[in-house]
């Protein structure tokens, strides 16, 4: 199947969003779909799909003009989107969710378990995978999730399949699993789109890369015809030489001691400390309790043990608000969950941990909360055109920007970074590497936890590895490479 999207325009209201995209997919192509966050990406897929319908412009299917009225029409003709948020329902099993819009019957109108699961496991080992048919899939791994909705599409005969940020929640092996799965469908004929800011998985895995900035296709090349410095130029309008800022701020005096933590079965035996203006990386793999870790600090999870003291005082966190009484902020890798309040505009979001400040006699200043608000979404780069739109609207790079932004409002002593950049793309990752370099500068201690190396490598006056719930090792930046972090955290020397 061969699908050409020809000067597609969108607009939602006064947002004009597309202006002009081009795209070609070719059968047994894997075409990366690339651009800064808000530049159109997912608009130009949800209008492939049929959710959003274009202002202007065409979209054909082998050569034949097409007008998906929705998304299941589209998935008639064999076009398939995975997002980012997975569509799975946790409480039924495997086998329900892969036959769960098209589920068979036997002759007395009754489920045919049987059938579906010959056809589930038959589908499986063509694609080289297995799956545990009969768990609930609330209790499989994302990676197992992501393999449903693979092989669920792949039964409805997707001919194309769009994949969004496809490895941001994987394991490092479920990730190869992954890309050993696009090969398989690629060799049959299936063609791809790729969303991903990952340059490393779109250099080894991909054909063809269009990218997009503020709303129109800028290039279309072969990967091999492509620099990342070319790149990185058309995604931002602007060359950046470096992907890490030098960092330049000396580290003070300890300002922060973690002694003795414990949990049976999760960590044990971590101690560390924090100086004044560092950045302390935290390597390791996932599941290796680096965020469990944090969350004990921050007073989220229970330890049985240990203690933190901060300028020399024993510090008693039993609950979140006790760390941000004492000046602690934490940034979690679960933004939609535990990061924003959906439902909330993004102004209230980014006003809530400060929202005191703005009260007087509990009656709340909101001319000082917009321009608070407005002033931290600025500087952030979050892309909305009004900050009273909902967080739960935005896309997942701008949702992360929104909290990064509520806790650098609250002007911190320490902040606790767990996966900073994930799903951001490599014009707003300077930003906020530039950002974390005027925290540290003007005195704020910066606890980084990321499974990007390159990252760890780049922004870390130190780093931390962590193996099986225990500090593996310690390396300073300037002796730290990737090759000694994925020794000590798989448990060597």
């Amino acid at each position: 199947m061969e699908i050409e999207l020809r000067n597609i325009h969108k607009a939602f209201g006064s947002n004009e969003v597309l202006k002009g995209v081009n795209l070609k997919l070719k059968s047994g192509e894997v075409h990366a779909l690339m651009g800064e966050n808000g530049a159109g990406k997912s608009t130009l897929m949800n209008i492939l799909t049929g959710l959003h319908k274009q202002d202007k412009g065409s979209v054909f299917v082998d050569g034949q003009e097409m007008h998906f009225k929705n998304p299941v029409d589209a998935e008639k003709y064999g076009i398939a989107f995975i997002h980012q948020e997975l569509n799975i329902w946790p409480n039924l099993s495997i086998l329900e969710n892969l036959f769960l819009m098209h589920s068979i019957t036997n002759k007395f109108g009754m489920l045919d378990f049987q059938k579906m699961r010959q056809i589930a496991e038959e589908k499986c080992r063509e694609i080289h995978i297995e799956l545990p048919l009969d768990m609930e899939a609330g209790e499989c791994s994302v990676g197992q999730q992501q393999m449903t909705e693979i092989v669920r599409n792949l039964l409805l005969d997707a001919k194309v399949v769009i994949m969004d940020e496809p490895t941001a929640a994987l394991t490092d092996r479920e990730t190869e699993k992954l890309f050993e799965v696009m090969k398989s469908l690629k060799k049959r004929g299936v063609a791809m789109v790729y969303i991903s800011h990952r340059m490393e998985e779109v250099f080894n895995n991909c054909d063809v890369i269009t990218v997009m900035r503020d709303g129109i296709s800028v290039d279309t090349r072969p990967v091999n015809e492509y620099g990342l410095d070319e790149i990185v130029r058309d995604m931002v309008g602007r060359s950046i030489t470096e992907f890490y800022p030098e960092r330049r701020n000396l580290p003070g005096e300890i300002i922060m001691e973690v002694k003795n933590f414990n949990q049976p079965g999760v960590f044990h035996d971590v101690n560390f400390n924090l100086k004044k203006g560092e950045i302390l990386g935290i390597a390791g793999l996932m599941g290796s309790g680096r965020t469990e870790i944090m969350r004990a600090i921050f007073g989220v999870d229970k330890c049985e043990s240990g203690e933190v003291f901060f300028k020399g005082q024993k510090l008693k966190i039993e609950k979140p608000e006790d760390a941000i009484k004492a000046g602690f902020g934490f940034i979690t890798e679960n933004r939609k969950t535990e990061g924003l309040i959906l439902d909330f505009s993004i102004m209230r979001n980014i006003a809530l941990p400060s929202i005191d400040e703005f009260a007087r006699k509990s009656i709340i200043d909101y001319k000082r909360v917009n321009e608070f608000s407005h002033g931290l979404a600025d500087k952030l780069g979050v892309k909305a055109h009004t900050l009273d739109l909902e967080a739960g609207a935005l896309s997942g790079g701008n949702q992360q920007k929104v909290v990064i932004a509520k806790w650098v409002g609250m002007n911190p002593d320490v902040i606790i970074m767990d996966e900073p950049t994930r799903g951001i793309d490599v014009g707003a990752k300077r930003d906020i590497y530039e950002l974390m370099n005027e925290l540290t500068a003007s005195g704020v201690s910066i606890i980084m936890v990321s499974s990007e190396l390159p990252e760890v490598l780049g922004m870390s006056d130190r780093i931390l590895v962590i193996h099986e719930g225990k500090i593996a090792g310690e390396l300073m930046s300037s002796e730290a490479t990737q090759e000694k972090i994925m020794s000590l955290a798989t448990g060597g020397l």
